[in-house]
């Protein structure tokens, strides 16, 4: 068991024993299982815990010698089936695209190759004790993928990453199946869009402000997409597709990215950007909220299937 060296539990917290313990003072060792919870943490990683046992026996323990009471009961039961490697659960992607800025027209050399999708894990899987996970990831080839019911529910509440995943042009692989989630993708696009990018650019740009207070320099990269989000979020309520690729304001968003717009004005435009996403949200014909009983047929239908 690894234990992150800056972590010091606090007092309170039930413990057990990993290893035969001996009180304080003297007597019968404590063999190991024995529960306790920690009267006092010491100020570092290094030094020992100081415990009392159900028949109020006293120890001291260092954080390699006991367990969390709630995680080591859990211990028995994994979080998934096969474990958490990549691996075993890439045969289950039904749907593999390109997002980020080579998808959005926006990258340069040293620009990464982000993969993004959904998979969608066999039944007996699905149903184990084990259970499945939300999110297989591998940071090597920078690749996501979501479970389809996390993706179906993330795509509803119009998540950004989720919805330019159903909308990039750089596909490289989908199932029938997942062809016919892009086929019916406008389902997922309704007023929200207004309330998740609007309000996500705003906390964003408050955080950028903070950085240029403190260190007098921001993440340009981060705010051009910033930018770019809002772009696109005011595109969609005014033509109600939404489009990744906004190649008529390239140049102004890769001169943000490169740091050469003044912060002021950068900030003067998206303040513009705000007021221009108030009136497409105004006279938008999105719909109020997005198409909640396809998106539950849709996955009783791939669920069905995975029985099948």
């Amino acid at each position: 068991m690894n234990h992150p060296v800056h972590l010091i539990l606090s007092a309170g917290t039930r413990v057990v024993t990993r290893n035969d313990a001996n009180r304080i003072g003297g007597g019968q060792i404590i063999g190991a299982g024995a529960v306790a919870v920690i009267l006092d943490s010491p100020a570092d990683a290094q030094h020992a815990y100081k415990v009392r046992f159900n028949d109020s026996a006293e120890a001291m323990l260092r954080r390699n010698e006991f367990s969390i009471l709630k995680e080591f009961k859990g211990e028995g039961i994994e979080t998934t089936a096969r474990g958490i490697d990549f691996e075993d659960w890439q045969p289950f992607i039904i749907y593999r695209c390109v997002v980020g800025s080579r998808a959005f027209g926006l990258s340069d050399d040293d620009s990464d190759v982000d993969r993004r999708g959904s998979y969608l894990p066999p039944a007996e899987l699905h149903w184990s004790l084990y259970g499945v996970p939300e999110q297989i990831e591998n940071n090597d080839t920078q690749e996501a993928y979501w479970e389809l019911q996390k993706f179906l529910v993330m795509a509803l509440k119009a998540n950004p990453n989720i919805l330019e995943c159903l909308h990039t042009p750089l596909v490289e692989h989908a199932t029938p199946l997942a062809q016919e989630l892009l086929a019916a993708r406008q389902r997922f696009l309704s007023k929200l869009i207004y309330q998740t990018y609007n309000g996500y650019v705003m906390s964003q740009f408050k955080k950028l402000e903070q950085d240029l207070r403190a260190r007098g320099e921001i993440k340009w990269k981060h705010a051009m997409h910033l930018m770019r989000l809002l772009l696109s979020g005011i595109s969609a309520l005014r033509e109600g597709e939404l489009r990744v690729r906004l190649d008529e304001h390239r140049a102004a968003l890769l001169a943000i990215k490169r740091g050469e717009q003044p912060w002021l004005e950068v900030n003067a435009w998206r303040l513009r950007l705000h007021k221009e996403f108030d009136e497409a949200f105004a006279s938008t014909r999105l719909p109020d909220r997005p198409d909640y009983a396809w998106a539950n047929e849709f996955l009783l239908k791939a669920r069905r299937q995975q029985v099948e």
